[in-house]
This record gives C-alpha cells, sequence and structure tokens, in this order.
C-alpha cells in the first residue's frame, strides 16, 4: 500500500486540470514536497497563488516534456535538489482532433513527442533511482481511447494505446522489486476544457475532475494496476473480447454514440 505521508511526488503537467488537483489531495494527504512541472508559466503562478497555504511545500519547475533535453536536465536538478521521487504521476498531454489526413506533420509529432515519448523520457530519468532505493510508484495518465478506436481523435488514440501497453509491460518489468508499483489510468473525458465541445457517449457522462482525481489518489494508496472510470469503460476489455469487430462497431458508435463523440469537439483555447 502506497502513502503520500512524508513522500517526495512529481506532477508532470501538475499546475492545471487533474494534475494540479491530484497535487492539492497529495499536500492533503501531507505529501512532504510536491514537484510540479508545467510549460505554462502562469499556470504555474495561478496554482501557487491557489495553493499558498503549503507554499512551503511546493517546488516548481518550467519543463516541455516533448523535449527530451529539458526533461533529462530538470530531472538531473530535481534529484540533485530533492534526492529522489517517491511517487511519480505522469499527466502532462494534449489533444488533436479531426480527421487524421487533415492533421500537420507538427500536429503529429507534438502529440506524439508529449503524450507517449514525453511520458516514457520522464519516467528513465527518475525510474533508475527507484530502483536503487528498492521503492517507488509510477502513475501514467492514459485514457479510455487507448482501449478503443474513435474518429477525430486518431493520433491521441495511437498515443495512449502506446501509453497503455508500454506501462503494463513496465509493471511486469518491475513486479521482481515488490516495492515499485506501476498504476494505468484510463479514464473517459474529463469536465477540464481539454476535449471542450466534446458530445459524450451515452451512458458515459463527463467526469468530474474533482472526483477523478480524488479516486486516482485513492487508486494509488491501494496500488492499484488499473483504474477505468466511468463503468462503461471498466467493461470495454470484456465487451471488445467477446464481441466480433463489426458487432462492437455497431454497438459503440450506432448505439451508444462513441464514434461520434469528437463530432463537435471544440477543444481548449
Amino acid at each position: 500500500m502506497s502513502t503520500f505521508k512524508n513522500k517526495h511526488i512529481l506532477i508532470t503537467g501538475g499546475a492545471g486540470g487533474i494534475g494540479f488537483l491530484m497535487g492539492r489531495e497529495a499536500l492533503k494527504h501531507d505529501a512532504k514536497k510536491l514537484i510540479i512541472w508545467d510549460i505554462n508559466e502562469d499556470n504555474i503562478s495561478e496554482s501557487l497563488a491557489s495553493l499558498s497555504d503549503y507554499s512551503e511545500r511546493i517546488f516548481t519547475y518550467k519543463v516541455d516534456i516533448s523535449d527530451p533535453d529539458q526533461i533529462y536536465q530538470s530531472a538531473e536538478q530535481v534529484l540533485a535538489e530533492h534526492h529522489h521521487v517517491d511517487i511519480l504521476i505522469n499527466n502532462a498531454g494534449t489533444v488533436v482532433g479531426g480527421d487524421f489526413s487533415d492533421h500537420s506533420n507538427g500536429d503529429i509529432d507534438k502529440l506524439i513527442r508529449i503524450n507517449l515519448l514525453g511520458t516514457m523520457h520522464t519516467t528513465r530519468t527518475f525510474l533508475e533511482s527507484m530502483i536503487n532505493r528498492g521503492q517507488g510508484h509510477i502513475v501514467n495518465i492514459a485514457s479510455a481511447a487507448g482501449r478503443m478506436a474513435n474518429p477525430g481523435m486518431s493520433v491521441y488514440a495511437g498515443s495512449k494505446w502506446g501509453v497503455i501497453g508500454w506501462s503494463e509491460s513496465l509493471r511486469l518489468e518491475l513486479e521482481s522489486n515488490a516495492n515499485i508499483n506501476v498504476t494505468t489510468v484510463e479514464p473517459s473525458y474529463i469536465n477540464t476544457g481539454l476535449f471542450e465541445g466534446v458530445s459524450p457517449p451515452v451512458l458515459t457522462p463527463l467526469l468530474d475532475a474533482e472526483e477523478i482525481s480524488k479516486k486516482i489518489i485513492y487508486a494509488i494508496q491501494k496500488d492499484k494496476i488499473h483504474l477505468r472510470e466511468p463503468f462503461m469503460v471498466k467493461i470495454l476489455p470484456f465487451l471488445k473480447g467477446i464481441l466480433p469487430t463489426r458487432i462492437f462497431d455497431f454497438v459503440a458508435g450506432r448505439l451508444f454514440q462513441v464514434y461520434h463523440s469528437m463530432d463537435t469537439f471544440k477543444g481548449r483555447t
């Protein structure tokens, strides 16, 4: 069972959205240090102001995780200043909506660098320290999109499929060391603004950011392997396993309107 008390927590994309909310929860659970990586300086300033009661325990770094050099340089600085990270939450991410044929080379490369490669490189920078200390917890925020295809978000879905496959492989590699845990989080749409304008599928409402953040913290405490929310996402692997592809497409696309959820997507401005 993982605990936040007296631990060093690092959250990428930690100055906004569920990253900020998870950090706040970690502080409420007596984390010794909250280390925030974020690219947005305004969000960093606002988060510090909002968490002023915990200011002595918060340490912020401006980091663009699409740039491996920044990741490794910032990680070296973190380890020099704080010695170790106990719980790493790979939360930073972005989305590009629309048909694949309309995506630019830059859109594709940037999304993959942030969502997939950034997560891998960030983990790699801190993993050796965790292995040497014989303890640690790695949390990878993936997506329900990593479990099923969805028109209008092909590159995003591809990046999250990659995160899930890599995260599960990493878990298996680290199982020989019982003190290093890996949790993969696979939520549906969250009401943070990242997916502004989406039409939630039938029986799959927008997730409340506060509620899902608390559930992620609880999943970390319980060393859960997966967290899938809401209920329809929990049964998704079962449905895909038993239904022929065309029937699954009919159920997901026609009955539950999953395949039309991005038709009204606007995204965060």
